[in-house]
Parts: C-alpha cells; sequence; structure tokens
C-alpha cells in the first residue's frame, strides 16, 4: 500500500477545460506515510483519519491548514525514520497548500 501526494494551483477534475498547474509532485514516501496514517490515526480523526489508501482524497486550503496540526500530532507518534520522514513531506505540502490560495493537495492511495 502506498500514498502519492500532489500539490495543485486549483481543483483537479472541476470540469473546467483547463487543467490546474502540478506545484509539487511527492512520490518517494508514499509506503511510509500509509504505514504512518494505518498505525497512527483513527477514523474519527477530523482531516488525516479520513485519508483512503485505496482512493483519492481531496484537501482544500482551509482543510490542510487544520490537517497540519494532526500532521504534527501524528508526527510525534510515529516510530520510524521512514514514517517520519514521509509526515514530514506531508506536514510540507499541507503548509504550502494552507499559504496557496485556491490550492489543493490530492492524496492518491493505491
Amino acid at each position: 500500500m502506498s500514498i502519492e501526494a500532489a500539490l495543485y494551483d486549483g481543483r483537479p477534475n472541476n470540469g473546467r477545460r483547463t487543467s490546474p498547474n502540478l506545484l509539487h509532485l511527492s512520490t518517494g514516501h508514499g509506503a511510509g506515510l500509509a504505514d504512518a496514517l494505518a498505525g497512527h490515526t483513527r477514523p474519527s480523526d477530523h482531516r488525516l483519519g479520513r485519508i483512503d489508501p485505496y482512493g483519492d482524497t481531496l484537501f482544500n486550503e482551509q482543510d490542510a491548514g487544520a490537517a497540519f496540526e494532526e500532521a504534527t500530532a501524528l508526527l510525534a507518534r510515529c516510530t520510524t525514520e521512514a514514517q517520519r520522514a514521509a509526515v514530514r513531506d506531508l506536514r510540507n505540502l499541507l503548509a504550502n497548500c494552507a499559504a496557496i490560495p485556491g490550492s489543493w493537495l490530492c492524496l492518491y492511495g493505491d
């Protein structure tokens, strides 16, 4: 199982004729991120808990800002360096998404 992340300057698959621009693609920590989320989040967690390891999950800039704090707490619960690296990468993407008006962070499960 792996979760990849992509940051866009607009909503992906929004039905417009033009696609949003890809700002950043993160593919190096997919397995570590899936492992960290599976072992340390609950479905009741407000935002990180709704990340689907088998489907796509979208965060807008407001969701990303709120999920940043959850990711900070998740980082403290990580038990391996692979998990910590993956969650640090996720935190950076969440922070960037929160700082860019109109941006979306897409998490793609496999």
